[in-house]
């Protein structure tokens, strides 16, 4: 993956936050490099033959560090996650369970960081999964059945005209996820395609109406 791509979206994320909090030397890059580097040396051969590496991972950092992090924690380790995920799909790694990424405060010296990174299966043993909103928004799957639709109490509610009330389901299914129409009155399309039941795959576009969403299955 491009790590100056990943430093350059963190900056642009954090803005003028970026040069004060990072004075002690410690560049949101070098987390990246190590949190890869985790991932490449704790990969291993599951039980389908899949390269599965670590979905877990612990930044630890200085007490120091930690607090000047804290403004811009959830912006870093969103960058951090999106950067693990990259680098799994240019390895064709894949995910126990959703990437997850903290920050912990330990004795470290200012300006120096350790990544610990573990192989964590999703609840209910479910794998690495989510949809990805118009917002950027992300929205993690599990063992629940996700709804769509216009019903306030969908778990994703879309305010468009030309989605049903109640439009459609996302259900797990074995190591996956499949989308179910549910004979919404604009119907369901996966990647333009029009369809009633359609397991999906990574990258794939789903339109409701005229919104989309992104799945990615890491």
């Amino acid at each position: 993956m491009s790590l100056k791509g990943f430093e350059r979206r963190l900056e642009q994320a954090v803005e003028g936050t970026f040069s004060r909090v990072f004075r002690s030397g410690l560049r949101p890059v070098e987390i990246g490099r190590r949190l890869i580097r985790e991932m490449d040396t704790g990969r291993s051969i599951d039980v389908r033959g899949r390269t599965v590496v670590p979905n877990s991972f612990i930044v630890y950092l200085s007490v120091e560090d930690h607090a000047a992090f804290a403004e811009i924690a959830d912006s870093l380790q969103r960058e951090l996650a999106d950067a693990a995920r990259e680098h799994a799909r240019e390895e064709a790694y894949s995910f126990l369970g959703p990437v997850e990424v903290s920050f912990e405060p330990s004795d470290l010296r200012a300006g120096t960081c350790q990544v610990n990174g573990r192989l964590r299966e999703g609840k209910g043993g479910a794998g690495a999964g989510s949809l990805v909103l118009p917002t950027g928004d992300r929205i993690p799957l599990g063992e629940s059945v996700i709804t769509i639709g216009r019903r306030a109490e969908s778990t994703i509610v879309l305010s468009d005209p030309n989605v049903s009330r109640n439009h459609a389901e996302i259900r797990p299914a074995g190591s996956g996820w499949v989308l179910v129409d549910l004979g919404s009155t604009n119907g369901s399309r996966v990647d333009g395609i029009r369809v009633s039941i359609q397991p999906l795959e990574d990258g794939n576009e789903i339109s409701f109406g005229n919104t989309r969403i992104w799945f990615e299955a890491s």
